[in-house]
């Protein structure tokens, strides 16, 4: 896939997201998120699921669509191999390193919008942690230089994919 047209555009964007980044206080507080979204956050949310709800089926649906989600972003990734606007534009602040070599799609936003969706399909209540919680997680990846918006949209179209497929497939 050729991304260097569509980075020309949206470079100048990378850029000035990632200004933010430099300032005191929003360069560690989307830090913070970065890595509470690398799946602790995540993992708190599936523990608790059983604890308050009872709902043993809502986390191993959950297990298994992170599992063929993180499989099928490796996947794209390992095709496309698009760099990440840290290294193909030098961006001056870099607080946190990329768990991986490659920018698209956006595995962090890609989980947190396809969790996000599942578990408040089944506990509608979450939503007010759930979708704040999930739009900061891609807003991080702008800011700390780790992603274009393309890969942000992509992984959050995918994880929306995902989330409806095991929706409709495991009956939640």
């Amino acid at each position: 896939m050729q991304f260097a047209h569509l980075g020309r555009y949206e470079s100048g964007f990378c850029v000035r997201c990632n200004h933010y980044n430099g300032r005191r206080i929003v360069g560690p507080f989307f830090a913070a998120i970065s890595r509470l979204g690398n799946g602790i956050f995540w993992y708190s949310v599936m523990l608790l699921m059983p604890v308050v709800y009872g709902d043993w089926k809502l986390v191993l649906v959950m297990v298994a669509t992170g599992a063929a989600s993180t499989v099928l972003y490796r996947f794209i990734k390992s095709r496309t191999q698009r760099p990440r606007p840290c290294e193909a534009y030098a961006l001056p602040y870099l607080t946190v390193l990329p768990l991986d070599r490659f920018s698209f799609p956006s595995g962090h936003t890609l989980h947190a919008v396809g969790f996000t969706l599942l578990a408040t399909h089944s506990h509608p209540e979450l939503g007010w942690v759930l979708v704040p919680f999930t739009i900061l997680v891609a807003v991080s990846r702008l800011v700390l230089g780790l992603h274009y918006p393309s890969d942000v949209l992509t992984g959050a179209a995918i994880g929306s994919f995902m989330a409806i497929s095991a929706i409709s497939l495991c009956g939640i």
